[in-house]
């Protein structure tokens, strides 16, 4: 009799398989041990800031690429400025961490790494002060979060954007994505893949987790800073392509109905990738289909994010040894 061979399911999105490390509380130790207690304060209220971070995998260089780590990590820092959080390293040691991470996983398949920073002491009490901090990061295997081909539809979201005198959008706080996962929800649920948020003016703002980009007239378009966006990395990089093919780009608020007469859009981001958007509210962008400027600018990130672009190299960060 001929034993049938038995795979193993396939693990969802996201999902650690055993082999997975964490680094937790100064050391690293397999992801199913990294545990925090039920009373920890960031748990409780949000009190956290973190960062999602791509590393690429280049079959033909068996090379996995950390995606822009110094930036990810100087923005954590950043964040935890403002959320009163101390982080017990130095950018330069949190790459090191992480490089150190990956390996220790040994993907060779893309990966998304997740460094947190949050109040830890285990106390209930709404405030900042006068808590302990805590750090982790752990890497999973990672694909496509929203498709990045074939374009999507999305809808403008009945949710408003947090403003930054309520809680900062410029930082990536833990608890704000509640606002995020809200738009989500409403714009799945309604048929929709994603959903584009307003300012309280009623401005553009971003997606639910993805800065936005409109072309017009053979022009960029995207947000400032200002209407409440998350300064993206990603973002900067798409005015860095631009510029290198000499693309204006232009930075300015962007009314509701600009969305439904420009002839192209794409979101952007670490997670979104760059991610065409050919419907907004049942009306087509454009003709309808990915325009050719977004798919110069897709073909050459994704070049770039694996290797294959020397110009955009300084982006990288191999995990394995030569």
């Amino acid at each position: 009799m001929v034993q049938e061979l038995v795979r193993p399911a396939k693990l969802p999105r996201g999902a650690a398989p055993d082999s997975a490390w964490a680094y937790l509380d100064g050391k690293f130790v397999p992801i199913r041990e990294a545990k925090i207690s039920v009373m920890t304060h960031g748990f409780n209220y949000g009190t956290g800031v973190f960062e999602g971070i791509r590393a690429y995998w280049n079959a033909e260089q068996e090379q996995l690429y950390g995606l822009h780590l110094h930036e990810h990590y100087s923005r954590l820092l950043r964040s935890g400025k403002i959320m009163r959080i101390r982080v017990p390293h130095t950018v330069d040691e949190l790459v090191g961490i992480t490089v150190d991470l990956l390996r220790r996983c040994g993907y060779r398949e893309d990966a998304y790494v997740r460094p947190v920073a949050y109040k830890s002491s285990p106390v209930i009490g709404v405030r900042l002060h006068n808590l302990e901090d805590g750090f982790t990061v752990f890497a999973v295997p990672f694909g496509n979060y929203i498709d990045i081909d074939k374009g999507i539809a999305c809808h403008v979201s009945s949710w408003r954007r947090v403003d930054d005198n309520a809680i900062p959008a410029r930082s990536k706080i833990t608890g704000s994505y509640v606002n995020a996962a809200l738009a989500k929800s409403e714009a799945e649920e309604a048929g929709f893949a994603e959903a584009i948020v307003l300012t309280q003016e009623g401005h553009v703002s971003e997606g639910s987790a993805a800065n936005l980009f409109l072309v017009r007239d053979g022009k960029l378009l995207t947000p400032p800073a200002t209407d409440n966006i998350l300064e993206g990395i990603v973002r900067g990089n798409v005015m860095r392509i631009a510029a290198d093919i000499g693309l204006p780009v232009e930075v300015r608020s962007i009314d509701r109905t600009e969305l439904y007469i420009c002839d192209e859009m794409f979101m952007c981001g670490t997670g979104v990738q760059i991610s065409p958007v050919t419907s907004v509210d049942h009306r087509d962008v454009g003709a309808g289909e990915v325009g050719p400027i977004t798919k110069r600018i897709s073909k050459i990130y994704f070049d770039a994010v694996r290797g294959k672009d020397a110009r955009y190299k300084d982006w990288l960060t191999p995990v394995y040894k030569a």
